[in-house]
């Protein structure tokens, strides 16, 4: 059945001329739809029947489809380490012992991926569903830590997350494959997943909204809205496939874009960038479309408008990305799981209670996106650039927007359009220069490529931060203030409101902002490393290696205590079964 199925998808192959590992994802990601019309018309409250069909299909498409038993394999090890040590480990470390462990596996895999494998067309890289399961995994081990934890030192959002009761095995393993967004996300919270399969998260619907006519079915209709996402998705596959045979990445190396003048290169990376963003924007609508159908997708109903919501899972705002008039605002369309995942589980859970966000979280955010994405240098090159590209986009909103602007600050003077048709083309262009390292990988021709283009982008951020933090700033911040109608100080204090909120608030892809205009940052710095050391020290003197090690020793006893509980099970179901037969033979002599 295996070498059958891998022999059409060959034939197709060659057909079409799509590789494999992309016919592949795409069989299984349309395959979700009319498997996921089954699965929403199980009984509402079966919740062992939906849990077997999910971990069916998706051993389905891992082992028939997909031919990836290494890939089964990676994910269910990662997996299991999770569900064992969120069951039996109870203390403050465990949330971290199991973020350390799924996101070195990760690692582990780029690495072996960069530097021991050859690129295989008719394989599925494995890393990009471990990187959807580690988010899932790593915030589940923080979900069952709040779980244990007094309800008045929890926010409402972690009071919502906190899981109280473990899941069965087969509970958990339904959560890290479920078949619809296994190889491509989006992730999502286990809470979710949970009264998504046992029917509790529709019920805010009104009767007259449900299904079926004798037996009224929780999950409400979708497919209008599913279709619609369909087609979007299957327009991006058009569109990416067309733009294939004009844009090729190899051009960027060849003696004719050498020649081209700099503004056809710069608009080529252009074209290239969002050819590139096309795969994606068609994979997570598609495994968008496929939770929306099988119900998970479901965000309440607006009683007022009187319509359902299906945005839970979004993963991505495509025209907040193509019309974005900064980077702050493409970055919060982009991946939006993943940002909120960075924002939730590694930005807020670095703070130090009482304390605000500082260096610590920035840094632990910065390099958890870092190597959650991948070993390659391109991703380095791409964040560091990202993060001076933020910092300078700051700086001209904070001196520049003012000026297009009236004296309430709020409504936009006549010649504000000016402004933002020159923000959206320089966010675009600042856009497509930074992402080609992240499409390349290499970090020679990374350079290279921004060679080609005189490091536009890096000149300017280099002007920005002279102009703005240099010597002549306050030459320079004082002659832009007079053509601001609003006091500064005001603005001033606008300003600093929103930024403070928008840092506490915000973490996009784990991108920093460097605070090249902040005085006081090396002075910063120097204290989140004295609170770091102070934090270690602390935690000695609280016994912590001694507290430590009685909660692996409860840890191994209650693992012992439900081996030796499973043991008696088993003998007693052997028993039972025996007992049974010996009954039967006993009435077929009579």
């Amino acid at each position: 059945m295996v070498q059958f199925v891998a022999n059409k998808i060959a034939e197709w192959s060659l057909s079409t001329g799509v590789d494999e590992a992309t016919l592949k994802l795409a069989i299984c990601l349309f395959a979700s739809f009319p498997l996921n019309a089954i699965l929403k018309r199980f009984p509402d409250r079966d919740v062992t029947l939906k849990n077997c069909y999910v971990v069916t299909v998706s051993m389905i498409y891992l082992f028939v489809i997909c031919d990836l038993y290494s890939g089964f394999r990676t994910l269910f090890i990662s997996s299991c380490f999770t569900f064992f040590i969120t069951r039996y480990l109870n203390s403050n470390l465990m949330p971290l012992i199991n973020f350390t462990f799924v996101m070195g596996h990760l690692a582990l895999n780029h690495l072996s991926l960069q530097f021991f494998q050859e690129y295989d067309s008719t394989k599925i890289d494995i890393t990009g569903a471990q990187m959807v399961l580690v988010m899932k995994l790593s915030a589940f081990g923080w979900n069952v830590h709040d779980g244990r934890q007094p309800e008045s030192e929890l926010t409402p959002a972690q009071k919502y997350r906190a899981v109280k009761e473990h899941p069965s095995f087969l509970s958990f393993m339904s959560f890290a494959f479920f078949y619809p967004s296994l190889l491509t996300g989006p992730s999502f919270e286990f809470v979710d997943y949970q009264q998504w399969l046992n029917s509790e998260m529709f019920s805010d619907l009104p009767e007259s909204k449900k299904p079926g006519k004798k037996r009224k079915r929780a999950i409400p209709k979708s497919g209008k809205v599913a279709f619609y996402r369909v087609c979007q998705a299957i327009g991006w596959l058009l569109i990416w496939q067309k733009s294939n045979g004009y844009v090729q990445m190899s051009y960027l190396f060849e003696k004719d874009f050498l020649s081209q003048n700099f503004v056809s290169k710069v608009w080529y990376l252009y074209v290239l960038g969002f050819s590139y963003r096309l795969k994606y924007y068609a994979a997570w609508t598609i495994s968008e479309a496929s939770c929306i159908v099988c119900g998970l997708g479901y965000n309440g109903y607006d009683h007022e408008t009187k319509t359902i919501l299906w945005n839970r899972v979004q993963n991505i705002d495509i025209w907040g990305v193509e019309s974005a008039q900064n980077i702050h605002v493409v970055l919060s369309a982009w991946n939006q799981n993943t940002n909120k995942w960075l924002k939730n589980y590694v930005y807020l859970r670095t703070v130090k209670k009482g304390k605000k966000p500082g260096f610590r979280s920035t840094l632990a955010t910065f390099l958890t996106s870092a190597f959650w994405h991948g070993t390659r240098p391109g991703y380095y090159l791409a964040f560091a650039t990202g993060a001076i590209v933020q910092t300078c986009n700051r700086m001209y909103r904070r001196n520049l927007r003012p000026m297009f602007l009236e004296a309430d600050g709020i409504t936009p003077k006549e010649n504000k359009f000016w402004y933002d048709v020159a923000s959206y083309i320089a966010t675009q262009a600042a856009l497509s220069y930074m992402v080609q390292p992240f499409m390349i990988l290499d970090f020679k021709k990374s350079l290279y490529v921004w060679g080609t283009v005189y490091y536009y982008v890096h000149i300017i951020m280099a002007l920005t931060i002279f102009a703005f933090a240099g010597p002549f700033k306050n030459q320079i911040k004082a002659y832009l203030q007079k053509h601001v109608p609003v006091q500064k100080e005001s603005v001033t204090q606008i300003i600093k409101e929103k930024a403070e909120n928008e840092s506490q608030d915000d973490v996009h892809l784990g991108i920093p902002e460097a605070n090249f205009d902040d005085p006081d940052f090396v002075n910063k710095l120097a204290k989140e490393l004295e609170d770091i050391k102070q934090d270690m020290k602390d935690w000695q003197d609280r016994n912590g290696p001694e507290l430590e090690e009685e909660n692996l020793r409860r840890a191994f006893a209650k693992l012992s205590a439900d081996l030796e509980d499973f043991k008696k099970e088993a003998k007693a179901d052997i028993e039972r079964r025996r007992a049974a037969r010996e009954e039967n033979k006993g009435k077929k002599t009579k």
